[in-house]
Parts: C-alpha cells; structure tokens; sequence
C-alpha cells in the first residue's frame, strides 16, 4: 500500500490528482479501524493531518470557515458559543483521545449515516467547501453532500478542504440515543435549529436512512406554527406534531444496533424535546432583550 504525506494543502492536491484512488486519512479515526478489520484496503493513503491549512478556522463576512482538520476538541473549546449545535454533537464523539484527532472533515469523508456531526450541519445550512487540482474550488450545501451509505459528492480527485456555516443565530440543540452518552455509535440521533430572523427551524436526522437527512415537512409545519413575534408557549399539540413528522421522515433498519420502529419511536421523542429546549431558550432570550 503506497503512503503518501503531503505537508502542504497544494501538495495534497496535486497527489489526490495523480492518484485518485488514494484514500485521504484526516484523523484516521475511521479509516484505521476499516483497515485493521480489513473491511477496506485501499491501493494508497493520503494523509493530511501535516497540512496546516487544513488546522485553522476564521470568520469571513459573517460565516464561519472551518478547516477540514480542525479536531473536535476545539470545535467544542472555541466554536462551542458560536455552534452550540455541533459542539453538543462533538461531545458526544468517542473518547477525549478521538475528540483530539478526529474532525467534522474526517467525518463528512467517511459519509456514515450515523456520523454525529452530520446532523447539525444540515440544521444548521452548512456548505462544504472541496477542491481539486485541475477544477479549482467547489461549494456544496450539505443537503446535496450524501449520496448514499458512506458515499458523499466528492469527484474522484476533491479533497474536503471547510466547513461554512452562519454562528448560531438561535438556539441549536443535538441528541443521540446510544447504549450510552459517548464512545458509542449512535443508533438514532436529531439535531434542530432554530433561525429567527427567518422565522424557521432547520432539522437533521442521523442514522435512521441510506443518509443524513432533514425532515422537511416537520420544519415547514412547526416553522409557520410558532408565534415568533411573540412569546408564546410551543403547545404539547404542536409539538407533538413536530415528532410525528420527524419519525416520517426516517427511513431506518433493523440492525444489531436497534430496530426500525425503535429509532423511529426515540426520534419523534428526541425532536418533542430539543425543539422545547430551544424554544424555551429563544423565549428566554427575547425575554431578556425586552
């Protein structure tokens, strides 16, 4: 097996471009555990966790650029107050010893249905930001990022390089359902988000599809059915509702993990109950802006 170790983002490029088939390790969390089962056996590796640029995160015009290698541990230490979302979803990834060496990149390559930080990227309308040596740069919201189980868009010669995403304009909540809080595949998990401004909530669904996914439907009815120019309550029936929808958008197995109904079940459950902390936390808010 060829290893290759580019020690600059232009010399990642340019490898991924002479060998397509090489498969980019950004952590490694994943890819070393599918190797040493010899689930997978790729012709060669490309490791990019010497490409600093891949190590940094900014703010561009109000959105925040995070680098495909930027590890868990951080997003949760320094965007934690900026994307309360994913860093709740960071936490719940693996031991400290996989929060220090894995990342949102390495988790958006792998494409795993039951990837955690997949569903507050698609309730937060993130865009992926990939590359390649010969087309140049290509931005892809997250909605069109899963292809199918562990495929994403990525051409043949791209590497992820950001992550895009607007700092939490309102409150963001995940949850996962697992045998237990962490160092745990998750058998089912939800994230929302809610957008003020925009008088509408965004939604992902992890690990009960082919893919991570938004429940759509439930977002457009409890979207138009919160008071948001006031501070109405969310009533139990609205709520309801909203979990309903959320378990008809899932589309699960039955696997070692837990069954169909199960996830279904436990996400309706898990969308009543972050929805009700994230708008209780937005009543709150305007409470005290008032």
């Amino acid at each position: 097996m060829e290893f290759l170790r580019p020690a600059t983002w232009a010399d990642a490029l340019a490898a991924k471009h002479g060998t397509p088939a090489a498969l980019p390790i950004q952590g490694g969390t994943d890819v070393m555990v599918e190797i040493n089962f010899d689930v997978h056996r790729p012709a060669a590796l490309l490791d990019l966790n010497r490409v600093r640029e891949l190590t940094e995160w900014d703010e561009v015009d109000g959105r925040l650029r995070i680098g495909a290698g930027v590890p868990y541990v951080r997003v949760i230490g320094e965007l934690g107050d900026r994307l309360p979302g994913l860093a709740q979803a960071s936490r719940t990834v693996g031991s400290p010893q996989i929060r220090n060496r894995g990342s949102v990149g390495g988790n958006l390559g792998a494409a795993s249905p039951a990837g955690d930080s997949h569903p507050p990227l698609l309730a937060g309308d993130a865009v992926i930001e990939v590359e390649s040596a010969e087309r140049g740069v290509r931005m892809i919201p997250a909605t069109e990022f899963y292809l199918g189980v562990k495929r994403n868009a990525l051409e043949p010669d791209e590497l992820i390089r950001a992550v895009w995403t607007a700092p939490a304009p309102g409150p963001q909540y995940f949850s996962k359902i697992g045998t237990r809080n962490a160092m745990v595949i998750a058998v089912c998990s939800f994230a929302v988000a809610l957008h003020p401004a925009e008088r509408r909530v965004g939604t992902g669904v992890g690990s009960a599809a082919p893919t991570p996914r938004r429940a759509t439907a439930a977002e457009e009815f409890i979207s138009n059915e919160l008071d948001w120019d006031g501070r109405g309550q969310l009533t139990d029936a609205a709520a309801q509702r909203f979990g309903e929808l959320v378990r008809e958008a899932a589309a699960p197995i039955d696997d070692v993990r837990g069954t169909a109904d199960y996830r279904k079940h436990a996400l309706s459950v898990m969308a009543r109950r972050t929805l009700t902390w994230a708008w209780n936390e937005h009543r709150a808010e305007r409470r005290e802006a008032s």
